[in-house]
C-alpha cells in the first residue's frame, strides 16, 4: 500500500505527500519491494530537483517583471504644481 501511494506521489509531483511518506516508511517484507522503494526514492530526489529549479526559473522571471514594472511606472511627486 506504501509503494502505490509513494508511486501516485512521484508521478503527480506531490511533494507534500512524499515529505509525508518518507517520513514514515514502513519495513519491506522482500527485497523487491526494497528495490522498488530505493527507485522511487532517486525518482522523487530528482522530482524535488526538477520543482525547485522551475521555482527559481519562475522567481527570476516575476523579479524582471516587477523591475520592469518599477521602471515604467510614473513618479509618485510628478503633480501640476500651480503654487510656483
Amino acid at each position: 500500500m506504501w509503494l502505490k501511494k509513494f508511486k501516485a506521489a512521484v508521478v503527480q509531483r506531490d511533494i507534500a505527500l512524499i515529505d509525508k511518506l518518507l517520513s514514515d516508511i514502513p519495513e519491506f517484507n522482500s527485497v523487491e519491494d526494497m528495490k522498488e522503494a530505493r527507485y522511487l526514492t532517486e525518482e522523487a530526489i530528482l522530482v524535488a530537483e526538477a520543482l525547485k529549479n522551475e521555482t527559481a526559473v519562475s522567481m527570476a522571471q516575476m523579479k524582471k517583471n516587477i523591475d520592469f514594472l518599477n521602471v515604467t511606472k510614473r513618479d509618485k511627486h510628478s503633480r501640476f504644481d500651480i503654487t510656483s
